[in-house]
Protein backbone atom coordinates (compact mmCIF):
# COMPACT_ATOMS: atom_id res chain seq x y z
CA UNK A 1 0.00 0.00 0.00
CA UNK A 2 1.39 3.34 -0.69
CA UNK A 3 1.50 5.74 2.19
CA UNK A 4 3.74 8.61 0.22
CA UNK A 5 0.87 10.09 -1.10
CA UNK A 6 -2.41 11.44 0.79
CA UNK A 7 -5.56 10.95 -0.90
CA UNK A 8 -8.44 13.28 -0.46
CA UNK A 9 -10.98 10.58 0.46
CA UNK A 10 -13.76 13.35 1.43
CA UNK A 11 -13.52 14.78 -2.24
CA UNK A 12 -14.16 11.87 -3.82
CA UNK A 13 -17.82 11.37 -2.44
CA UNK A 14 -20.32 12.17 -4.30
CA UNK A 15 -21.67 15.56 -4.75
CA UNK A 16 -25.34 14.47 -3.32
CA UNK A 17 -23.69 13.17 -0.22
CA UNK A 18 -21.08 16.09 0.09
CA UNK A 19 -23.97 18.42 -0.07
CA UNK A 20 -25.80 16.37 2.33
CA UNK A 21 -22.96 17.19 5.11
CA UNK A 22 -22.79 20.16 4.10
CA UNK A 23 -26.56 21.02 5.09
CA UNK A 24 -25.70 20.09 8.65
CA UNK A 25 -23.25 23.26 8.69
CA UNK A 26 -24.74 26.89 9.14
CA UNK A 27 -24.22 28.53 5.52
CA UNK A 28 -21.19 30.54 6.35
CA UNK A 29 -19.30 27.30 7.21
CA UNK A 30 -20.68 25.68 4.42
CA UNK A 31 -19.42 28.66 2.21
CA UNK A 32 -16.06 28.34 3.50
CA UNK A 33 -15.58 25.12 1.98
CA UNK A 34 -15.16 26.79 -1.25
CA UNK A 35 -11.80 27.11 -1.21
CA UNK A 36 -10.73 23.56 0.01
CA UNK A 37 -11.05 22.46 -4.11
CA UNK A 38 -12.31 23.72 -7.30
CA UNK A 39 -15.04 21.25 -6.98
CA UNK A 40 -15.64 22.57 -3.75
CA UNK A 41 -15.82 26.00 -4.94
CA UNK A 42 -19.65 26.51 -5.83
CA UNK A 43 -21.00 22.47 -4.21
CA UNK A 44 -22.60 24.89 -0.96
CA UNK A 45 -24.68 26.41 -3.59
CA UNK A 46 -26.54 23.70 -4.16
CA UNK A 47 -27.21 22.85 -0.13
CA UNK A 48 -30.92 22.25 0.50
CA UNK A 49 -31.14 24.11 3.71
CA UNK A 50 -29.84 27.56 4.47
CA UNK A 51 -29.09 28.66 7.90
CA UNK A 52 -28.13 32.50 8.06
CA UNK A 53 -27.18 33.91 11.83
CA UNK A 54 -26.29 37.64 11.28
CA UNK A 55 -24.10 36.92 15.09
CA UNK A 56 -21.69 34.80 13.35
CA UNK A 57 -20.87 37.67 10.95
CA UNK A 58 -21.35 40.51 13.43
CA UNK A 59 -18.47 39.65 15.66
CA UNK A 60 -16.18 42.58 16.62
CA UNK A 61 -13.74 41.46 18.58
CA UNK A 62 -11.89 43.03 21.60
CA UNK A 63 -11.71 46.02 22.85
CA UNK A 64 -8.21 48.13 22.50
CA UNK A 65 -7.76 49.50 26.45
CA UNK A 66 -5.70 52.36 24.66
CA UNK A 67 -9.25 53.53 22.80
CA UNK A 68 -11.65 55.63 24.44
CA UNK A 69 -15.06 54.65 25.23
CA UNK A 70 -16.20 57.58 22.62
CA UNK A 71 -14.17 56.71 19.67
CA UNK A 72 -14.91 52.82 20.65
CA UNK A 73 -18.39 53.18 20.40
CA UNK A 74 -18.10 55.18 17.06
CA UNK A 75 -16.02 52.55 15.80
CA UNK A 76 -18.15 50.08 16.50
CA UNK A 77 -21.10 51.83 15.16
CA UNK A 78 -19.45 51.71 11.74
CA UNK A 79 -17.98 48.24 12.16
CA UNK A 80 -21.40 47.26 12.67
CA UNK A 81 -23.10 48.96 9.98
CA UNK A 82 -20.19 46.96 7.61
CA UNK A 83 -20.79 43.75 8.80
CA UNK A 84 -24.83 44.27 8.60
CA UNK A 85 -24.17 45.22 5.20
CA UNK A 86 -21.68 42.24 4.73
CA UNK A 87 -24.59 40.09 6.00
CA UNK A 88 -26.92 41.24 3.41
CA UNK A 89 -24.62 41.22 0.87
CA UNK A 90 -24.12 37.29 1.66
CA UNK A 91 -27.76 36.04 2.01
CA UNK A 92 -28.20 37.77 -1.72
CA UNK A 93 -25.24 36.18 -2.91
CA UNK A 94 -26.44 32.76 -1.57
CA UNK A 95 -30.02 32.98 -2.54
CA UNK A 96 -28.57 34.78 -6.41
CA UNK A 97 -26.28 31.32 -6.70
CA UNK A 98 -28.91 28.85 -5.58
CA UNK A 99 -31.37 30.75 -8.08
CA UNK A 100 -34.66 28.36 -8.03
CA UNK A 101 -33.24 24.76 -7.12
CA UNK A 102 -34.83 22.91 -4.74
CA UNK A 103 -34.93 24.62 -1.01
CA UNK A 104 -35.96 22.59 2.10
CA UNK A 105 -34.82 24.59 5.20
CA UNK A 106 -34.33 28.22 5.64
CA UNK A 107 -33.18 29.69 8.40
CA UNK A 108 -32.40 32.89 9.30
CA UNK A 109 -31.37 34.79 12.67
CA UNK A 110 -31.42 38.57 12.99
CA UNK A 111 -30.54 40.25 16.23
CA UNK A 112 -29.37 43.73 14.51
CA UNK A 113 -29.51 46.60 11.81
CA UNK A 114 -31.00 44.59 8.98
CA UNK A 115 -33.11 46.32 5.91
CA UNK A 116 -36.08 45.21 6.29
CA UNK A 117 -36.75 45.71 2.58
CA UNK A 118 -34.45 42.81 2.18
CA UNK A 119 -35.50 40.67 4.32
CA UNK A 120 -38.94 40.45 3.10
CA UNK A 121 -37.36 40.04 -0.46
CA UNK A 122 -35.47 36.88 1.05
CA UNK A 123 -38.72 35.39 2.60
CA UNK A 124 -41.01 36.18 -0.69
CA UNK A 125 -37.92 34.34 -2.48
CA UNK A 126 -37.91 31.17 -0.52
CA UNK A 127 -41.72 30.93 -0.78
CA UNK A 128 -41.31 30.78 -4.69
CA UNK A 129 -38.48 27.96 -4.15
CA UNK A 130 -41.32 26.12 -2.60
CA UNK A 131 -39.37 26.09 1.06
CA UNK A 132 -41.25 23.46 3.58
CA UNK A 133 -39.42 24.52 6.64
CA UNK A 134 -39.31 28.17 7.71
CA UNK A 135 -37.87 29.79 10.74
CA UNK A 136 -37.68 32.92 11.09
CA UNK A 137 -35.70 34.12 14.33
CA UNK A 138 -36.01 38.16 14.44
CA UNK A 139 -35.27 40.90 16.98
CA UNK A 140 -35.28 43.92 15.39
CA UNK A 141 -38.15 46.82 15.15
CA UNK A 142 -40.18 46.18 12.65
CA UNK A 143 -43.51 47.79 12.78
CA UNK A 144 -45.47 46.19 10.14
CA UNK A 145 -46.97 42.93 9.59
CA UNK A 146 -45.13 39.63 8.19
CA UNK A 147 -45.74 39.30 4.58
CA UNK A 148 -49.42 37.23 3.82
CA UNK A 149 -47.55 35.16 1.86
CA UNK A 150 -46.01 33.04 4.34
CA UNK A 151 -49.65 32.11 5.72
CA UNK A 152 -50.58 31.22 1.67
CA UNK A 153 -47.89 28.38 1.46
CA UNK A 154 -48.55 25.20 -0.46
CA UNK A 155 -45.36 24.14 0.76
CA UNK A 156 -44.80 24.82 4.58
CA UNK A 157 -44.55 21.51 6.83
CA UNK A 158 -42.89 23.28 9.63
CA UNK A 159 -42.97 27.26 10.10
CA UNK A 160 -41.37 29.08 13.67
CA UNK A 161 -41.82 32.51 13.75
CA UNK A 162 -40.23 34.20 16.94
CA UNK A 163 -40.04 38.01 16.10
CA UNK A 164 -39.76 40.35 19.72
CA UNK A 165 -40.28 43.50 19.27
CA UNK A 166 -40.79 42.72 15.96
CA UNK A 167 -43.45 42.25 12.83
CA UNK A 168 -46.65 41.16 14.49
CA UNK A 169 -49.47 38.93 12.52
CA UNK A 170 -52.47 40.87 10.69
CA UNK A 171 -54.00 37.88 8.27
CA UNK A 172 -57.13 37.68 7.13
CA UNK A 173 -56.73 34.77 5.06
CA UNK A 174 -54.80 31.43 5.65
CA UNK A 175 -54.05 28.67 3.80
CA UNK A 176 -51.06 26.00 4.95
CA UNK A 177 -52.41 22.66 3.83
CA UNK A 178 -49.24 20.90 4.59
CA UNK A 179 -48.39 22.57 7.94
CA UNK A 180 -47.78 20.23 10.73
CA UNK A 181 -45.52 21.85 13.27
CA UNK A 182 -46.20 25.28 14.13
CA UNK A 183 -44.37 27.60 16.34
CA UNK A 184 -45.20 30.86 17.75
CA UNK A 185 -42.88 33.08 20.20
CA UNK A 186 -43.13 36.36 20.80
CA UNK A 187 -45.47 37.56 18.19
CA UNK A 188 -48.11 39.84 18.30
CA UNK A 189 -51.14 39.17 17.21
CA UNK A 190 -53.29 42.44 15.41
CA UNK A 191 -57.16 40.81 16.20
CA UNK A 192 -55.34 39.62 19.60
CA UNK A 193 -57.30 35.85 20.04
CA UNK A 194 -59.53 36.33 16.65
CA UNK A 195 -56.09 36.21 15.12
CA UNK A 196 -55.20 33.19 16.59
CA UNK A 197 -57.76 31.75 15.82
CA UNK A 198 -58.01 32.94 12.02
CA UNK A 199 -54.29 31.22 11.82
CA UNK A 200 -55.68 28.15 13.49
CA UNK A 201 -58.58 28.07 11.39
CA UNK A 202 -55.85 27.71 8.13
CA UNK A 203 -53.88 24.77 9.67
CA UNK A 204 -56.39 21.47 8.81
CA UNK A 205 -53.38 18.51 9.63
CA UNK A 206 -51.29 20.75 12.10
CA UNK A 207 -50.34 18.17 14.69
CA UNK A 208 -47.82 20.43 17.02
CA UNK A 209 -48.54 23.35 18.25
CA UNK A 210 -45.83 25.79 20.40
CA UNK A 211 -47.29 29.13 21.37
CA UNK A 212 -45.02 30.96 23.64
CA UNK A 213 -44.40 33.85 26.02
CA UNK A 214 -47.47 35.94 24.11
CA UNK A 215 -49.35 38.88 26.42
CA UNK A 216 -52.64 36.82 25.80
CA UNK A 217 -53.73 38.37 29.87
CA UNK A 218 -54.60 41.36 27.80
CA UNK A 219 -56.85 39.73 25.37
CA UNK A 220 -60.57 39.06 25.67
CA UNK A 221 -60.09 35.51 25.15
CA UNK A 222 -57.48 32.50 24.08
CA UNK A 223 -58.59 29.57 22.78
CA UNK A 224 -57.02 26.81 20.64
CA UNK A 225 -59.33 24.48 18.64
CA UNK A 226 -57.54 21.81 16.83
CA UNK A 227 -59.07 17.90 17.13
CA UNK A 228 -56.02 16.94 14.48
CA UNK A 229 -53.38 18.68 17.49
CA UNK A 230 -51.41 15.87 19.00
CA UNK A 231 -48.78 17.95 21.26
CA UNK A 232 -49.34 21.54 22.57
CA UNK A 233 -46.53 23.71 24.17
CA UNK A 234 -48.52 26.65 25.86
CA UNK A 235 -46.40 29.29 27.40
CA UNK A 236 -47.93 32.09 28.55
CA UNK A 237 -46.77 35.58 29.42
CA UNK A 238 -46.68 35.34 33.17
CA UNK A 239 -47.66 39.41 34.95
CA UNK A 240 -47.13 40.05 38.24
CA UNK A 241 -51.00 41.74 38.87
CA UNK A 242 -52.46 39.68 35.18
CA UNK A 243 -54.77 37.05 34.73
CA UNK A 244 -55.93 35.90 31.50
CA UNK A 245 -59.63 36.46 30.94
CA UNK A 246 -61.12 33.35 29.17
CA UNK A 247 -58.81 30.21 28.15
CA UNK A 248 -60.42 27.18 26.44
CA UNK A 249 -59.15 24.08 24.41
CA UNK A 250 -60.68 21.91 22.22
CA UNK A 251 -58.06 19.28 21.40
CA UNK A 252 -59.47 15.65 21.60
CA UNK A 253 -56.76 13.53 20.36
CA UNK A 254 -53.78 15.80 22.18
CA UNK A 255 -51.24 13.28 23.89
CA UNK A 256 -48.50 15.55 25.19
CA UNK A 257 -49.43 18.95 27.05
CA UNK A 258 -46.72 21.27 28.36
CA UNK A 259 -48.48 24.35 30.48
CA UNK A 260 -47.53 27.66 31.94
CA UNK A 261 -50.01 29.97 32.64
CA UNK A 262 -51.58 32.44 35.53
CA UNK A 263 -54.85 31.08 36.74
CA UNK A 264 -57.46 32.33 33.98
CA UNK A 265 -60.93 33.76 34.96
CA UNK A 266 -62.54 31.10 33.52
CA UNK A 267 -61.67 28.01 31.92
CA UNK A 268 -64.84 27.51 29.15
CA UNK A 269 -64.03 25.07 27.02
CA UNK A 270 -61.83 21.91 28.36
CA UNK A 271 -61.17 18.84 26.36
CA UNK A 272 -58.18 16.91 26.76
CA UNK A 273 -59.80 13.60 26.18
CA UNK A 274 -56.88 11.35 24.56
CA UNK A 275 -54.35 13.24 26.92
CA UNK A 276 -50.89 11.14 28.13
CA UNK A 277 -48.70 13.15 29.31
CA UNK A 278 -48.82 16.95 30.54
CA UNK A 279 -46.28 19.32 32.25
CA UNK A 280 -48.48 21.71 34.28
CA UNK A 281 -46.92 25.11 35.64
CA UNK A 282 -50.08 26.84 36.78
CA UNK A 283 -48.97 30.20 38.73
CA UNK A 284 -51.02 32.59 40.95
CA UNK A 285 -50.38 36.01 40.69
CA UNK A 286 -48.83 38.20 43.24
CA UNK A 287 -52.09 39.62 44.55
CA UNK A 288 -53.36 35.93 44.74
CA UNK A 289 -50.24 35.10 46.71
CA UNK A 290 -50.74 37.58 49.11
CA UNK A 291 -54.06 37.19 49.88
CA UNK A 292 -53.54 32.94 50.66
CA UNK A 293 -50.24 34.30 53.12
CA UNK A 294 -52.87 36.66 54.87
CA UNK A 295 -55.99 33.69 55.45
CA UNK A 296 -52.66 31.33 56.48
CA UNK A 297 -52.02 33.82 59.05
CA UNK A 298 -55.31 34.39 59.98
CA UNK A 299 -55.84 30.77 60.04
CA UNK A 300 -58.79 30.82 57.33
CA UNK A 301 -57.41 28.79 54.49
CA UNK A 302 -60.05 26.09 54.91
CA UNK A 303 -62.37 27.24 52.58
CA UNK A 304 -60.02 29.92 50.96
CA UNK A 305 -60.41 30.23 47.14
CA UNK A 306 -58.68 33.01 45.68
CA UNK A 307 -59.23 31.82 42.02
CA UNK A 308 -60.43 28.54 40.29
CA UNK A 309 -59.01 26.33 38.20
CA UNK A 310 -60.88 23.58 39.02
CA UNK A 311 -62.11 23.04 35.03
CA UNK A 312 -58.56 23.23 34.07
CA UNK A 313 -57.18 20.52 36.73
CA UNK A 314 -60.49 17.98 36.07
CA UNK A 315 -59.35 18.50 32.05
CA UNK A 316 -56.25 16.53 32.66
CA UNK A 317 -57.58 13.90 34.82
CA UNK A 318 -56.73 11.25 31.90
CA UNK A 319 -53.09 11.90 32.29
CA UNK A 320 -50.79 9.03 33.15
CA UNK A 321 -47.73 11.12 33.25
CA UNK A 322 -47.81 14.05 35.29
CA UNK A 323 -45.34 16.91 35.95
CA UNK A 324 -46.75 19.46 38.63
CA UNK A 325 -44.37 22.38 39.19
CA UNK A 326 -43.92 23.77 42.90
CA UNK A 327 -46.52 26.64 42.08
CA UNK A 328 -49.14 24.17 40.90
CA UNK A 329 -49.09 22.57 44.48
CA UNK A 330 -49.81 25.82 45.78
CA UNK A 331 -53.05 26.31 43.14
CA UNK A 332 -54.08 22.86 43.89
CA UNK A 333 -54.45 24.15 47.76
CA UNK A 334 -56.08 27.58 46.90
CA UNK A 335 -57.58 27.53 44.23
CA UNK A 336 -59.01 24.04 43.40
CA UNK A 337 -62.62 23.02 44.78
CA UNK A 338 -61.37 19.44 44.79
CA UNK A 339 -58.55 17.03 43.74
CA UNK A 340 -60.17 15.29 40.78
CA UNK A 341 -59.39 11.37 40.93
CA UNK A 342 -56.59 10.33 38.38
CA UNK A 343 -57.19 6.99 37.89
CA UNK A 344 -54.69 6.31 34.94
CA UNK A 345 -51.81 8.05 36.58
CA UNK A 346 -48.57 6.16 36.58
CA UNK A 347 -46.15 8.34 37.27
CA UNK A 348 -46.00 11.17 39.30
CA UNK A 349 -43.27 14.12 39.37
CA UNK A 350 -43.72 17.49 41.92
CA UNK A 351 -41.24 20.10 42.28
CA UNK A 352 -40.76 21.56 45.84
CA UNK A 353 -38.99 24.89 47.45
CA UNK A 354 -39.12 26.08 50.73
CA UNK A 355 -42.04 28.62 50.21
CA UNK A 356 -44.25 26.19 49.34
CA UNK A 357 -46.32 23.59 51.56
CA UNK A 358 -47.35 19.85 50.95
CA UNK A 359 -51.28 20.76 51.75
CA UNK A 360 -51.97 19.03 48.02
CA UNK A 361 -49.92 16.01 48.06
CA UNK A 362 -51.76 14.70 50.38
CA UNK A 363 -55.15 14.64 48.21
CA UNK A 364 -53.23 13.19 45.25
CA UNK A 365 -52.03 10.27 46.29
CA UNK A 366 -55.12 9.49 47.71
CA UNK A 367 -56.53 10.33 43.85
CA UNK A 368 -54.13 8.36 42.65
CA UNK A 369 -55.07 4.54 42.88
CA UNK A 370 -52.85 3.23 40.31
CA UNK A 371 -49.42 5.21 40.93
CA UNK A 372 -46.64 3.49 40.30
CA UNK A 373 -43.84 6.11 40.37
CA UNK A 374 -43.47 9.05 42.45
CA UNK A 375 -40.88 11.18 41.71
CA UNK A 376 -39.37 14.57 43.90
CA UNK A 377 -37.53 17.16 42.78
CA UNK A 378 -35.95 18.03 46.05
CA UNK A 379 -37.60 17.24 49.83
CA UNK A 380 -38.07 20.67 51.11
CA UNK A 381 -40.98 22.58 51.53
CA UNK A 382 -42.87 25.77 53.43
CA UNK A 383 -43.32 24.28 57.23
CA UNK A 384 -47.63 24.16 58.04
CA UNK A 385 -49.72 21.64 59.81
CA UNK A 386 -51.98 20.74 56.70
CA UNK A 387 -49.65 18.12 55.38
CA UNK A 388 -51.25 15.36 56.89
CA UNK A 389 -48.78 12.35 57.24
CA UNK A 390 -46.81 12.97 53.98
CA UNK A 391 -43.97 14.58 55.94
CA UNK A 392 -42.61 15.18 59.34
CA UNK A 393 -44.35 18.92 60.00
CA UNK A 394 -46.17 18.43 63.03
CA UNK A 395 -48.76 21.08 64.53
CA UNK A 396 -47.24 23.41 66.86
CA UNK A 397 -49.72 22.83 69.69
CA UNK A 398 -49.64 18.72 69.31
CA UNK A 399 -48.16 16.98 72.27
CA UNK A 400 -49.92 13.65 73.93
CA UNK A 401 -52.60 13.39 70.69
CA UNK A 402 -49.36 12.08 68.50
CA UNK A 403 -49.37 8.49 70.07
CA UNK A 404 -53.42 8.09 69.27
CA UNK A 405 -53.06 9.40 65.94
CA UNK A 406 -49.71 6.96 64.62
CA UNK A 407 -52.78 3.91 63.85
CA UNK A 408 -55.33 6.35 61.77
CA UNK A 409 -54.94 5.18 58.18
CA UNK A 410 -52.95 7.82 56.01
CA UNK A 411 -52.35 8.67 52.23
CA UNK A 412 -48.88 6.64 52.49
CA UNK A 413 -50.21 4.07 53.73
CA UNK A 414 -52.89 3.54 51.03
CA UNK A 415 -50.12 4.56 48.31
CA UNK A 416 -49.53 1.99 45.73
CA UNK A 417 -46.25 3.64 44.77
CA UNK A 418 -43.60 0.96 43.91
CA UNK A 419 -40.75 3.26 43.03
CA UNK A 420 -39.60 6.40 44.96
CA UNK A 421 -37.08 9.28 43.09
CA UNK A 422 -35.83 11.90 44.84
CA UNK A 423 -33.91 13.86 43.01
CA UNK A 424 -31.95 16.96 44.70
CA UNK A 425 -32.33 15.17 47.61
CA UNK A 426 -28.85 17.17 49.32
CA UNK A 427 -26.25 19.09 48.21
CA UNK A 428 -22.34 20.15 48.69
CA UNK A 429 -22.17 21.13 52.75
CA UNK A 430 -26.09 20.69 53.57
CA UNK A 431 -26.60 21.67 56.77
CA UNK A 432 -30.22 19.87 56.79
CA UNK A 433 -29.72 16.48 55.54
CA UNK A 434 -30.31 15.16 58.52
CA UNK A 435 -34.12 16.32 58.29
CA UNK A 436 -34.00 14.81 54.71
CA UNK A 437 -33.05 11.58 56.39
CA UNK A 438 -35.91 11.58 58.26
CA UNK A 439 -38.09 12.41 55.66
CA UNK A 440 -37.05 9.59 53.39
CA UNK A 441 -37.15 7.27 56.35
CA UNK A 442 -41.03 8.52 57.02
CA UNK A 443 -41.82 7.35 53.47
CA UNK A 444 -39.88 4.01 53.94
CA UNK A 445 -41.71 3.10 57.04
CA UNK A 446 -45.20 4.36 55.41
CA UNK A 447 -45.40 3.33 51.94
CA UNK A 448 -46.32 -0.78 52.31
CA UNK A 449 -45.10 -1.70 48.25
CA UNK A 450 -42.18 0.50 47.78
CA UNK A 451 -39.70 -1.73 45.65
CA UNK A 452 -37.08 0.78 44.78
CA UNK A 453 -35.99 3.80 46.76
CA UNK A 454 -33.65 6.19 44.64
CA UNK A 455 -31.55 9.23 46.14
CA UNK A 456 -29.82 11.59 44.12
CA UNK A 457 -27.56 13.53 46.37
CA UNK A 458 -25.80 16.15 44.83
CA UNK A 459 -22.18 16.19 46.06
CA UNK A 460 -18.51 15.33 45.67
CA UNK A 461 -18.00 14.51 49.15
CA UNK A 462 -18.18 10.58 48.82
CA UNK A 463 -17.88 10.34 53.05
CA UNK A 464 -21.08 12.04 53.44
CA UNK A 465 -22.48 9.69 50.55
CA UNK A 466 -21.69 6.61 52.46
CA UNK A 467 -22.67 8.27 55.68
CA UNK A 468 -26.35 8.30 54.21
CA UNK A 469 -26.47 5.19 52.67
CA UNK A 470 -25.65 3.27 55.60
CA UNK A 471 -28.14 5.41 57.91
CA UNK A 472 -31.12 4.53 55.54
CA UNK A 473 -29.68 1.01 54.86
CA UNK A 474 -29.63 0.57 58.62
CA UNK A 475 -32.92 1.83 59.07
CA UNK A 476 -35.38 -1.21 60.96
CA UNK A 477 -38.51 0.26 60.32
CA UNK A 478 -39.78 -0.24 57.11
CA UNK A 479 -42.83 -1.22 55.75
CA UNK A 480 -41.90 -2.87 52.49
CA UNK A 481 -38.93 -5.65 52.80
CA UNK A 482 -38.82 -5.79 49.52
CA UNK A 483 -37.41 -2.38 48.82
CA UNK A 484 -33.76 -1.50 47.20
CA UNK A 485 -31.68 1.05 47.67
CA UNK A 486 -30.29 3.23 45.20
CA UNK A 487 -27.62 6.31 46.52
CA UNK A 488 -26.75 8.37 43.34
CA UNK A 489 -23.64 10.84 43.25
CA UNK A 490 -20.84 12.91 42.42
CA UNK A 491 -18.99 10.58 42.12
CA UNK A 492 -20.81 7.14 43.62
CA UNK A 493 -23.55 4.83 42.67
CA UNK A 494 -24.17 2.61 45.89
CA UNK A 495 -26.89 -0.11 45.40
CA UNK A 496 -28.57 -2.75 47.66
CA UNK A 497 -28.75 -4.46 44.35
CA UNK A 498 -30.16 -8.36 45.38
CA UNK A 499 -30.09 -7.53 49.13
CA UNK A 500 -33.43 -5.87 49.81
CA UNK A 501 -33.44 -6.09 53.92
CA UNK A 502 -32.61 -3.44 55.66
CA UNK A 503 -31.77 -3.52 58.99
CA UNK A 504 -28.50 -5.43 57.49
CA UNK A 505 -25.10 -4.12 56.87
Amino acid sequence: MDFGRSRDIISGLPDSLLCHILSFLNTKEAASTSVLAKKWRYLFASVPNLDFDDSVHLRLGKRNPAVSGEDYLKMINERSDQLSTSFMDFVDQVLRLQDNSPLHKFSLKIRDCVDIVRIICWILKVLERGVSDLELDMHLKWKSSLPSKIFLSETLVRLKLSVERGPFIDVEDVHLPKLKTLHIVSVKFEKHGIGLNQLLSGCHILEELNLEYISWCLWDFVSVSLTTLKRLTFCGEVMQDENPISVSFNTPNLVYLMFTDAIADEYSTVNFDSLVEAHINLQMSEDQVEQTRFSDSEGNMEGCMVANATELIMGICNVKILYLSVYTLEVLTYCCEAIPLFNNLTHLTIESNSEVGWESVSGLLKNSPNLETLVFKGLVHRFTDKCGDMCLCKPWEEDEEEEEDEETPTCLSSCPVKVLKILEFGKIYDDEIEKRIDQVKHFLEKIPDIEQLILHYNTPVDEDVIKVYQQLRRHPKVASSKCKLQLISDNLSLSSKDCALFGID
